[in-house]
């Protein structure tokens, strides 16, 4: 019998291992079906919509707004230095290729950590994994400040600033990472899409948040202030933060974490019985959803850590580059409230074809940049920035959701796809420097080379799209478990298992 068709019904030993330490939430729906009891636990959106008035919320909803806050600030980190580059070069006497290993290195190590964030998971659970997070997120923030003294010397400064982005890079890929396993934890069909939009829109959120607050709140050691007090002020947050539901909400929910290594031995046909198994055509589809997604992610990243870069040059200053790339970002932000419900309600079922329509778009966009960004043309940037926004982060959850369908391997899907987006992250940066003109072009140190050089290579992976089938099949599996519902009733919650 294939793995996938085993009854979900969990022994109580087996509900520990997967649910443990939760508190009761306060109503709760039960389905019965002929296969299984699953339990959606209600108002898990209400405090997310600000529109909570109960004190008496669940602990998923407690977990949502916490990953959010965390995920946000975790994601202000990357880019909190672009708009601010050229200023970094004038107060701490650094280099501008080193202004940009601050983003590097959050981008190398962030590789490594984003592998083992399933294996944490699979081991310790969601709880144990933001621990960690929180813990790096405090030790680099305070790591940075240390650098701003007068009194350090250049090469001091840039050393404690490269180990407090080391620890953020330890941080940013365990929230990340998290936010598909999250919502399939504990949402049903009807939310999960919705839920991964809002955990995977918290770290664009923080770095447009970045991208605005680092140019105005002061010099550059002020704004480093800045950013470790609203990091001091997220960290112990954690201590609140539980693992899972006492009762999953679907079939897939109810299943163990395969983990990383289960989705690298099915992708090479060496798969375990035990592994959720996957097609040939749905590991064809997975390679092009983790290209595409790398390359289209890695843009968006490299244009927020470069945005001081690419436009100061043509005239633009460096409130006005934060600006465009926040533009970016909020259009996105706006867009993906606005179009996730919808795919979670009405088009359940075509986001293959949303792929397929947005991503092109996307790959057309990052082309055009090539001309748009020229002096004395900031409504035509700030058009683009848009465009490119409202089609990116609309394409995350759907991203995302997708590699979901595809491999059943929530954790080990994301784990790979932000691993992707990270190390493209790394070469565009690094190319996309060394492209950068000289200080006798005209304009001085522009960019374009290095647009032409995103451009192409991004609208090259962006076709392969055409080629994907993405069939939902984890949809598909879940819909089958749940087809002969036979009662549907307001019940008090199980009693939480383990400690709280």
């Amino acid at each position: 019998m294939d793995a996938h068709d085993e009854s979900p019904t969990l022994s109580s030993e087996a509900k520990k291992e997967l649910y443990d330490g939760q508190p009761a939430a306060t109503e709760v729906v039960s389905v019965h079906s002929a296969t299984a009891d699953y339990r959606l636990y209600k108002r898990r959106f209400v405090g997310i919509v600000g529109l909570a008035s109960s004190s008496s919320l669940p602990v998923g909803l407690v977990l949502f707004f916490l990953q959010i806050v965390l995920n946000v600030v975790s994601g202000m980190t990357w880019p909190w230095f672009g708009p601010i580059s050229n200023n970094m070069v004038a107060e701490f006497g650094i280099t501008l290729d080193e202004v940009n290993w601050l983003g590097n290195v959050m981008a190398c190590i962030y590789l490594p950590v984003s592998l083992l964030v399933p294996e944490v998971n699979r081991r310790y659970g969601i709880r144990r994994c933001c621990d960690i997070g929180a813990v790096a997120l405090l030790i680099s923030a305070w790591v940075r400040y240390a650098s701003t003294p007068h009194s350090l010397s250049s090469r001091s400064a840039f050393v404690l600033l490269f180990f407090g982005q080391f620890f953020a890079a330890i941080a940013q890929p365990i929230f990340q990472v998290l936010g598909p396993k999250y919502s399939e934890t504990w949402f049903d069909l009807q939310g999960r899409t919705t839920a991964t939009m809002i955990l995977s829109i918290a770290n664009p959120i923080g770095g447009a948040l970045g991208q605005l607050l680092s140019p105005i709140v002061g010099n550059t050691r002020q704004s480093i202030l800045v950013l470790g007090i609203m990091s001091s002020v997220a960290a112990p947050f954690v201590f609140l933060i539980s693992a899972a539901p006492p009762t999953p909400p679907t079939y897939s929910a109810s299943k163990k974490a395969p983990g990383l290594l289960s989705l690298l031995r099915v992708m090479v046909n060496k798969g375990r019985p035990t592994d959720p198994t996957m097609s040939f055509r749905e590991r064809i589809d997975f390679t092009i959803i983790f290209f595409v997604f790398g390359v289209l992610a890695a843009a968006v990243n490299v244009f927020g850590i470069l945005t001081g870069e690419i436009l100061q040059p043509v005239g633009y200053s460096s409130d006005s580059a934060g600006f465009m790339g926040a533009t970016l970002i909020l259009s996105g932000i706006i867009a993906a409230i606005i179009t996730a419900p919808l795919f979670d309600r009405v088009f359940t079922t075509h986001l293959a074809i949303t792929a397929k329509v947005l991503v092109p778009i996307l790959g057309v966009a990052w082309l055009v940049f090539i001309w748009v960004v020229r002096p004395n043309n900031a409504g035509a940037v700030y058009a683009l920035c848009a465009i490119v926004g409202i089609a990116s982060v609309t394409m995350l959850p759907v991203g995302l959701e997708l590699a979901c369908e595809v491999t059943r391997n929530a954790d080990g899907s994301s784990a790979l796809l932000w691993f992707a987006c990270n190390g493209l992250a790394i070469i565009f940066i690094l190319v996309e420097g060394a492209l950068r003109a000289g200080p006798d072009a005209n304009p001085p140190l522009n960019m374009r080379r290095a647009l032409i050089f995103n451009g192409t290579v991004v609208l090259t992976i962006c076709c392969s799209i055409f080629f994907m089938r993405g069939k939902q099949t984890r949809k598909q599996l879940d819909q089958e478990k749940r087809r002969q519902p036979i009662s549907l009733q307001t019940r008090k919650p199980a009693e939480p298992v383990g400690e709280p």
